[in-house]
This record gives structure tokens, sequence and C-alpha cells, in this order.
């Protein structure tokens, strides 16, 4: 009796069979475009179906940026690791750190990058298959003038 209760649910049971990954994995080195310095990318989730959205976990290492940029839908970046310098146009630059959550609204114009000394790791969640926007350079000396800046606060 035991054996004709067992076997029907065996017959019915899921598949074991999962999708793991880890956030925790480096990524591949990003290509040098729209940034200075060093960057590595792990895509996590990538929008496809009914799931609408992307995470990516970003490590730039210390001395790089990306470019000024912007996004269809907003962004949030939660910093996971280090130190780094998060820009709105028409805003001062600020400090990022390990534990801080920004959101960015959609269409605002932005850089991040890591700080000067240290390297920064971030899981940046956004929205759709819409292509991120370049909009301008951010060249090195306005890069050195705000680590500068900063570090004198």
């Amino acid at each position: 009796i035991s054996l004709l209760t067992i076997l029907p649910v065996l017959g019915f049971s899921q598949n074991a069979e999962y999708k793991i990954s880890s956030y925790k994995v480096e990524g591949m080195k990003a290509p040098n475009t729209h940034y200075l310095g060093e960057a590595w990318l792990n895509s996590i989730i990538q929008a496809s179906g009914d799931l609408n959205y992307n995470i990516t976990k970003a490590t730039f290492k210390a001395n790089s940026t990306l470019d000024w940029h912007k996004h269809a839908t907003p962004q949030t970046l939660i910093i996971v690791e280090g130190q780094g310098y998060y820009q709105e146009r028409g805003k001062e630059p600020i400090i990022i750190k390990l534990g801080d959550i920004l959101i960015c609204d959609k269409d605002i114009e932005h850089w991040h990058s890591s700080s000067k000394e240290k390297d920064v790791t971030y899981l940046a969640i956004y929205g759709g298959i819409e292509p991120t926007t370049w909009t301008e350079v951010l060249s090195q000396d306005y890069y050195n003038s705000v680590a500068h800046k900063l570090k004198n606060k």
C-alpha cells in the first residue's frame, strides 16, 4: 500500500533542475567604450518575456569612470563594495560608498565611477530592453577635478 501511494507522487514530482548563477562572479572585462579605465560586467538578469528589468553587476577599478549617459527607465544603483563618485547633470557630484542606494529618474543625464583610490562595485537595476543613451564623453581632466574637489570636502 505504501508503494502504491508513493509511486504516483514520484511520477508527478518536479524536475530538480535549476538555473543558478552568482552575482559574486566578476564577469567579463568590458571593452573600452564609453568609459575610462578598467571595468568588469556581470549581466545577472536580462529582461525578456514577462521579466521587464535587468540587473547588472559592475566593478570599476580605481580611477575609472563612465561617460555621461541616460536611460529610458529609472535606474537604481546599489553599492555593494568600495567607493565611487556619482553626478547628475546640473547637480554637484557626490561620493557613493558601500550600502548606498541611488535612484536616478528616467532620461536624467548622469555618470558614475570608482574613486581615484578605490574600486567600486554596484548592482544596477534598470528596466526594459532600451539601450543606454551615451550623451557626452567625460574627460579625464573633469574626472580629476571632481576627485580633487570631493577629496577636499
